[in-house]
C-alpha cells in the first residue's frame, strides 16, 4: 500500500502508543483533530487531510467511541524503524 511520508510519520507515532482525539459537529462529522504522541506532545504532521486518508485506508480505528489508535492493518502496513516499539 502506498502511503505518504506524513502518513508514515503519523503511523509511527501511533504505533509507539500515540492517539488521535477528535471533536464532532452536531451532524456527527469530525471537525477537529489533535494527534498526541505517547509522551503527550502534539504532533503537527497530523492534519485533517492526513487523518482522513488514514481513516479511509483503515489504518486507524476508534473503539467504543474512544480516541483513534492504530489498527491491526496499520501495524502491518507501517515499516519498521529503529525507534519503533
Amino acid at each position: 500500500m502506498n502511503i505518504s511520508k506524513n502518513e508514515q510519520r503519523v503511523l509511527h507515532a501511533l504505533a509507539q502508543g500515540g492517539f488521535v482525539q477528535y471533536d464532532r459537529a452536531a451532524n456527527g462529522k469530525i471537525i477537529d483533530i489533535t494527534c498526541f504522541t505517547r509522551e503527550g506532545y502534539v504532533l503537527s504532521n497530523c492534519t485533517m487531510d492526513v487523518f482522513s486518508k488514514l481513516r479511509r485506508k483503515g489504518l486507524v480505528a476508534s473503539r467504543k467511541s474512544g480516541a483513534y489508535r492504530i489498527s491491526d492493518r496499520g501495524r502491518r502496513t507501517v515499516g519498521a524503524q529503529l525507534d519503533n516499539r
